[in-house]
Formats: C-alpha cells, sequence, structure tokens
C-alpha cells in the first residue's frame, strides 16, 4: 500500500512544499521549559501518548513512531489508516509526521512535535497539510475542519497532562526535574 499523496515529508521542517489544494492548520502551545519538559513530552508523543489521551485507539506495528511503522487511529466507528514518514530526535527537538494511507478520510500529512528554544521554553506543535478524500469529509466542509482543530487541541492537553504527570516524580508527587 502507498501513501494516498505525492509529497512525503511535507510537515517536516524543511520539507517539500504541500500540493496545490491541501489546508493547514498548525497549532503551538507552550508546556513548560528544561530538558526533562522536553524528554517526556518527547516520549508521549513517539509513544502514541498523544492520540491515546485525546480518545482515539490506536493500532500500531510498533510501540514507538518510526519511518515505516504502520498506525491505524480510530475515532468512534471512523478509522484512519496512516504510515510514519519521518522521525527527528536532537537534543532540542524530537517528533514524527505520518502520512495517510487510501481509506484516510483525509489526504495528507500530519506531524507532532516538540522543540526546546534557547531559553529553554519547550512547545508542542500539530502540524496538518491535508484535503478531504472522503465524501463525508468534503460534505463537512468547515464542521469537519473544526473537528480537526479540536483533535488537535486534545492531542495538546494529553502532552501537557503527561508533562504534568512527569514533573510530580514518582508515587510521592514530589516535584521533578522538568522543571529546571
Amino acid at each position: 500500500m502507498t501513501l494516498s499523496y505525492p509529497t512525503p515529508g511535507m510537515t517536516a521542517p524543511g520539507g517539500p512544499p504541500p500540493p496545490d489544494g491541501f489546508r493547514t492548520l498548525e497549532i503551538r502551545v507552550p508546556l513548560g521549559r528544561g530538558p526533562g519538559v522536553l524528554a517526556a513530552a518527547g516520549e508521549t508523543v513517539l509513544g502514541w501518548g498523544a492520540h491515546r489521551g485525546a480518545g482515539l485507539t490506536v493500532r500500531a506495528t510498533a510501540p514507538r513512531a518510526a519511518p515505516g511503522v504502520r498506525v491505524t487511529v480510530g475515532l468512534g466507528p471512523l478509522r484512519a489508516p496512516c504510515e510514519v514518514v519521518w522521525t527527528v530526535r536532537e537534543p532540542g527537538r524530537v517528533g514524527f509526521g505520518y502520512g495517510t494511507l487510501p481509506g484516510h478520510p483525509e489526504c495528507g500529512e500530519e506531524a507532532f512535535l516538540i522543540e526546546r528554544a534557547a531559553d529553554g521554553t519547550v512547545t508542542f506543535t500539530v502540524r496538518a497539510l491535508s484535503r478531504p478524500a472522503a465524501w463525508y469529509t468534503r460534505a463537512a466542509g468547515p464542521l469537519g475542519r473544526a473537528v480537526r482543530r479540536l483533535i488537535a487541541r486534545r492531542y495538546a492537553r494529553a502532552v501537557r497532562r503527561s508533562v504534568t504527570r512527569s514533573a510530580r516524580g514518582p508515587a510521592t508527587g514530589a516535584q521533578g526535574p522538568a522543571e529546571r
């Protein structure tokens, strides 16, 4: 099975531009400061925790995102098959992007990126470049775009919760190293 769009990697930093007709959705939220926040958020994102924490089902061919890993994300009766097309794991940046496979209600790519700025601030970015692929996503129009934005915000809340739990440390509830 091949991707349902012609430009893999278009959500990666410095990736190719999307084809004509693709819409951009991007949300960027602050998570905290420091290497502990970056590490906790990165582990959550690479281990499908943003998806599960957003209330989606996840069936993946591997426990962590890596190029070539297939994942089917579900919301109620809807199933969205994807394949990871890029990953990054650098000192100040962790994340991945996956592309849609035939049968996905959208056509395009979505990225989940954790980045730490020079001042230590850590942010989570969801970036999607896509267009409707199924009749019902085309018919949904603006409502469909609003649902996509809602899900992206749920990803962000899930990552923020995982960072907060990590900062509390082991069962004692003590403050961990995440806010250094």
